[in-house]
């Protein structure tokens, strides 16, 4: 289908849904790309954010880094099972 054929309030729920996506997503502060769900940032003290293959680029050691997480990380649930085993007589 394409985009002529497409409803005006399908088109408009569309780039909705894709304009949130991409303000929650995290960006390089170089390269500008979007990050992958587990691909390593590196955060250093000026405050920039970069991908692993900018962050080879740069001079300067990172402060920090951390993973990227996707939007369930945090709103999962662990099963754990607690039950006693029972003893043999």
């Amino acid at each position: 289908m394409s985009l002529r054929e497409m409803p005006e309030l399908e088109l408009a729920l569309l780039r909705r849904g894709l304009h949130g996506l991409s303000a929650t997503c995290e960006r390089c502060g170089r390269c500008h790309r979007s990050l992958l769900v587990g691909e390593r940032v590196f955060e250093y003290a000026s405050g920039k954010a970069l991908c692993e293959l900018c962050a080879g680029r740069e001079r300067t050691s990172p402060a920090d880094s951390h993973m990227v997480h996707g939007p369930e990380f945090g709103h999962t649930m662990r099963i754990v099972d607690r039950r006693t085993v029972p003893h043999a007589a």
